[in-house]
């Protein structure tokens, strides 16, 4: 049985402060609990370091938003996997949409962090998915194809062991909308088959797909009821402690 994984993505927010705070408040939710899913939070760079902190002792673990191609070099504003891994971060998310849409990632850029990230230990959660102009025009199939076909160049079967892979449909991020449960759950059949076709020998059948795209505690539980779907990459309810915690119950 593939473990699910529940992370929260802050995006823009949080300050230090704040973050210590929330992650205080999810120690105490979570305290007790019984859930088989890993719990990741992805706070923004400048919290990475306190929210280590914070969460030292507990089961949850710390992701960063976002990595660099490189180690070291004349790269202003970049952070290396190499600097995230020195203040314990464990997991990184690469390719988010908001990346490519808003800051003109390519398929390329995903790529090359990728084959970076898996070079030292950091655990990538790679994202692909369609906009609503592409799921409108029938490209779903066409699109993720291409993202993932991309992301795994030059990646060796061994190393799917380190990847998750997480389908987030663009036109239901931050929008209320979400895919439907089945719907989603066909994208990520059909992302398994791809792996496994992509990386002959690999395990794609041990592959954790999660899905993202406004998830909320009403509908986690029916999201992650389905076959392919091993957890779930969650926005703004993730700044919610409460909310969060409902979302990682959920996850059976």
């Amino acid at each position: 049985m593939r473990q699910k994984i529940v992370a929260g993505n802050w995006k823009l927010n949080g300050t230090v402060a704040e973050t210590r705070q929330l992650i205080r408040a999810l120690r105490n939710r979570l305290a007790g609990s019984v859930t088989r899913a890993e719990v990741v939070v992805c706070p923004p760079f400048v919290s990475l370091e306190a929210a280590v902190e914070a969460a030292r002792g507990s089961a949850i673990q710390v992701g960063a938003q976002n990595v660099f191609w490189e180690g070291t070099g004349a790269y202003t504003g970049e952070i290396s996997a190499e600097m995230l891994e020195a203040i314990g971060v464990r997991r990184v998310l690469i390719g988010h949409s908001e990346r490519r849409t808003v800051f003109g990632e390519t398929d390329a850029d995903v790529n090359r962090k990728l084959r970076r990230v898996l070079a030292g230990t950091l655990q990538p959660i790679v994202c692909v998915g369609e906009t609503l102009e592409e799921r409108e025009g029938g490209l779903t199939e066409r699109v993720v194809r291409r993202q993932v076909a991309a992301a795994l160049d030059g990646v060796s079967p061994e190393q799917t062991a380190r990847i998750a892979l997480a389908y987030e449909p663009v036109w239901a991020i931050g929008t209320g909308r979400t895919a439907s449960p089945e719907m989603a759950n066909d994208v990520h059949v059909l992302i398994r088959g791809l792996v496994a076709g992509i990386l002959a020998g690999s395990s794609a059948g041990g592959l954790r797909i999660l899905y993202g795209g406004s998830v909320k505690s009403e509908n986690a539980a029916s999201i992650m009821s389905q076959s392919d779907i091993d957890g779930v990459l969650v926005g703004g309810a993730s700044l919610d402690p409460a909310g969060f915690a409902d979302i990682v119950a959920a996850a059976r």
